[in-house]
């Protein structure tokens, strides 16, 4: 290994195809197997998780959006199954990629920007200037609203990118010093790599979570 980062480098290839960003794919090996036996188990789960993120997202948009939360629930599950798939032993973690995160956000940020000032131009002209501001600031105002606006699918990308790597290098870290330690100490990092294993499994939960809501929140804003 020439570096810590180098795990996340997709090395595995066959006639100069990378192998790796396979593993985007793999969950749509798992799903079918959901739909077996229906309504299975793993169905009822699902379609609970799916109606509650439909209900939450539907509050979300607003009663003048669309009510398409489809896209949002696609979203939401394409990037758990990355995150989790992520977790396994010699599975590439795609969404620890910046090549794959901002592939995710910037299409959608783009497109509400786009469908927003095209149809509701007034309406994005207001969101510049926040209502109660005082004349003297509305230049500032509105510098800081454009920036805030325009690096927004930067920091959805980066959000998503950067939990990832941080908690797969700490579990490497600790890893790695495992051959040099004593019996006693060996059992307390076994410990600790379960733990962080637990918490690098809600955090993969809850950053494809927070992606989910806050695409859906940029889109309530352009209706």
């Amino acid at each position: 290994m020439t570096n810590l980062f180098s795990v996340f480098d997709p090395s595995t290839s066959i006639m100069n195809m990378s192998l790796n960003w396979l593993s985007t794919f793999l969950g749509i090996l798992i799903v079918p197997a959901i739909f077996w036996l229906m309504p299975s188990r793993h169905h009822i789960l699902w379609n609970k998780i799916t109606n509650t993120l439909h209900n939450e997202f539907k509050n979300l948009i607003g009663p003048t959006g669309h009510n398409s939360t489809f896209i949002f629930i696609s979203l939401f599950t394409m990037i758990l199954f990355n995150n989790f798939l992520g977790l396994f032993p010699y599975v590439f973690t795609s969404t620890s990629h910046l090549t794959m995160t901002l592939t995710l956000a910037l299409p959608l940020w783009l497109s509400f920007m786009i469908f927003g000032w095209i149809n509701h131009t007034q309406h994005m002209f207001a969101h510049l200037v926040p209502q109660g501001t005082p004349p003297i600031l509305m230049p500032f105002m509105v510098c800081i609203e454009t920036i805030s606006n325009v690096i927004r699918p930067g920091t959805l990308a980066v959000r998503l990118t950067a939990n990832m790597i941080a908690g797969h290098l700490l579990l490497t870290l600790l890893g790695n010093t495992g051959p040099t330690l004593s019996s006693p100490l060996l059992m307390l990092l076994i410990i600790a790599q379960l733990a962080l294993l637990t918490l690098e499994a809600a955090v993969a939960m809850i950053q494809s979570y927070v992606f989910a809501v806050l695409a859906t929140l940029y889109s309530s804003e352009v209706n």
